[in-house]
């Protein structure tokens, strides 16, 4: 293979690990790859970095030393092979100048598959809760009955009717869940019939590890067991879940940029962050692996929070710089209209947005999305939450207001870890379970926040936390956010990661974060 080609292997190993080379550790794999071979370098490199517990997403020039001793032992002195700072700058230039956007060439291939607006209805009266609620529980018992294990469950009125000592399985929603002396009662409801179970705190740990998994007003199948005195014994419980699966992928190397919460207007708005974001993706920013990257950017997701709005949490005022939200969004049109014009843009709302703040929410109004959308023409607007398909890669988008109630209620969840609240809403198929908490929900006639279609890639933002993960074959990835920690954040001790973004490959699936703080 020749040197040039061997090169580029190595520097497509770190970013598919997750990892991006610095500009002095680019420019010295650069001058060794002339002599030894770079992908035994960075293979070396990456397996160092396995054994090791940081959160840096970086490769410097120190590791590639560092290793380059230790598996090169004629190499006494790597530094012999670095670049002199005017040969950096000259090489670093030429890189620039060169920028060629291999996705300027790529046709545009995004499908809406779901998008709540103009599909919005409800009043509030007490019959549109009655139908949304059991909507959302005939959607969920069809997905339970797909699994092999749940498909013969009966309503909760058999399982009475059944003689003692039977075991079966029934469809029911978690109304409560409490804690006795005995284990954990829940009461249950199926809108014919209601009863209190029981799970035994002796129960076996599979099935109480999945009991701290529960949520109200969550729809699961139980398994049974009828005791001598009518009382209903649980035994094991099934989440509807997403089944394990092969995802889908592009036929060709595309990248997707996932970001989330700007919050434009905050004092705490990240605004030299932003911008260096937006001079990567026009190849003025970054070493040259990051620029190759870069080339590849054919669309940017937004999932939410464009600006930080007005009256959303009190004494909001002080910390605004900007304190109208026309202005707001003006201002947003005017860092987004900077996003080269080949690239193609997607945006939902979210809770700081002007737009309802029930679930599910229309796409922003006309009134507020007019300057984006004279900045960019083709900027496609959606609901939230709104599912897509990328180059037949299918995106559920969803701002994430329902992790906050999840990260409070469930057991072992930490705002740090938003993947785990993430996870749940898939085991779930619901993104927001619980009804009554943080998260306001319109009682529609369908229940929007089901999830039906299994999604290739789950994007959320909200939580401001960069962090992804894979789940039964689902790529889950919350977008971090663009705002410094507020005095809201530092009471509850939440320490965002801002300025992080992930970049999705949708030929690989593979995630390459980019850190724009340094």
């Amino acid at each position: 293979m020749e040197e040039h080609g061997r090169m580029r292997q190595a520097v497509s190993l770190s970013l598919i690990a997750g990892y991006q080379l610095d500009e002095e550790a680019f420019n010295l794999l650069h001058r060794m790859s002339k002599t030894e071979d770079p992908i035994k370098l960075i293979e070396a490199v990456l397996k160092k970095l396995k054994t090791r517990n940081e959160k840096s997403f970086l490769i410097c020039k120190s590791l590639l030393e560092e290793i380059a001793k230790e598996i090169f032992p004629e190499i006494k002195d790597p530094e012999k092979f670095a670049v002199s700072p005017l040969e950096s700058s000259l090489e670093t230039g030429k890189v620039r100048s060169a920028f060629s956007p291999l996705a300027k060439d790529m046709k545009n291939d995004i499908k809406v598959l779901e998008d709540p607006t103009g599909k919005i209805c409800s009043t509030g009266s007490i019959d549109e809760y009655i139908t949304y609620f059991k909507d959302r529980f005939e959607r969920i018992r069809k997905l339970l009955r797909q699994r092999m294990d749940s498909r013969h469950a009966v309503s909760i009125k058999d399982a009475f009717r059944a003689s003692p000592r039977s075991k079966l399985k029934v469809f029911c929603i978690i109304t409560e869940k409490r804690q006795s002396k005995y284990g954990i009662l829940l009461r249950i409801e199926d809108f014919e019939y209601n009863a209190t179970v029981l799970i035994p705190r002796n129960g076996h740990l599979e099935l109480l590890n999945k009991a701290k998994l529960l949520l109200p007003d969550q729809v699961v199948c139980l398994g049974l067991m009828k005791s001598r005195k009518n009382l209903l014994v649980v035994e094991d419980l099934f989440f509807p879940d997403i089944p394990q699966r092969k995802p889908r992928k592009a036929k060709e190397t595309i990248h997707v940029a996932l970001i989330s919460d700007l919050h434009v207007g905050s004092k705490e708005f990240m605004k030299e962050k932003f911008n260096r974001f937006l001079l990567w993706l026009n190849g003025k920013y970054g070493n040259s692996s990051l620029r190759k990257a870069a080339e590849l950017v054919k669309y940017v997701v937004i999932a939410g929070d464009i600006v930080d709005g007005i009256g959303i949490y009190p004494n909001q005022m002080k910390e605004l710089t900007v304190r109208d939200v026309f202005k707001q969004y003006s201002l947003a049109a005017k860092f987004i209209e900077q996003i080269p014009d080949y690239i193609e843009i997607v945006i939902i709302p979210g809770n700081h947005d002007a737009s309802r703040k029930a679930l599910p929410q229309p796409a922003l109004s006309s009134e507020y999305v007019e300057p984006l959308c004279e900045a960019r023409p083709h900027l496609l607007s959606l609901g939230n939450p709104a599912t897509v398909s990328i180059h037949g890669v299918e995106f559920l988008i969803y701002h994430g207001r329902s992790l906050d109630d999840v990260l409070a209620t469930a057991a072992n969840m930490r705002f740090h870890s938003p993947e785990r609240a993430m996870r749940l809403l898939l085991k779930a198929r619901h993104l927001a379970p619980t009804y009554g908490q943080r998260t306001l929900i319109a009682p529609e006639r369908r229940d929007f926040l089901v999830i039906e279609r299994i999604p290739d890639v789950f994007h959320t933002g909200h939580v401001h936390v960069m962090k992804y993960q894979s789940y039964r074959g689902t790529l889950m990835v919350n977008s971090g956010a663009w705002q410094r920690q507020t005095s809201y954040q530092r009471n509850l001790g939440l320490e965002p990661t801002p300025g992080i973004i992930p970049v999705v490959n949708l030929q690989t699936l593979a995630v390459l974060p980019i850190d724009f703080n340094s």
